[in-house]
């Protein structure tokens, strides 16, 4: 199976099957300067994306800049399991929130991610600003 072909990382599912990477994120990874991600919670599926895919060019290009951090690196062994989206919501036109759920795992111990995360849509692109660490 190639990575276009392949279920999407972030396990996008409208009905019971899993999109295809090239149907869900894949389209905003690999054509990021003429198809931006619609919408907060798409931008970040798509973040997830690259992560699993060690994407540090799109996760950098999709920082918002006054936060975005000069170097990224990735956890050597770190597998990731899964994205889960608690809630989405829209603030104002050019700002929004996500809350989500990320598990990975490391050296044999599971570790999960909850986080509410910013955005702020700047010339019809979103891009993420920071996120609150939560339970």
């Amino acid at each position: 199976m190639t990575e276009q072909n392949m279920p999407c990382p972030c396990g996008r599912s409208p009905g019971k099957r899993l999109l295809a990477y090239r149907d869900c994120c894949g389209r905003y990874l690999e054509d990021f300067e003429q198809t931006p991600a619609p919408d907060a919670e798409s931008l970040m599926r798509s973040r997830y994306s690259a992560f699993t895919l060690g994407r540090a060019d799109y996760l950098r290009a999709t920082w918002d800049p006054a936060h975005r951090p000069a170097t990224l690196d990735f956890e050597q062994g770190l597998k990731w399991l899964g994205l889960s989206i608690r809630a989405a919501r829209t603030i104002d036109p050019d700002h929004a929130e996500v809350e989500f759920v990320a598990r990975s795992r490391l050296d044999g111990r599971g570790i999960r991610l909850h986080e509410r995360s910013r955005f702020v849509r700047r010339d019809g692109r979103w891009f993420y600003v920071d996120g609150e660490m939560l339970g």
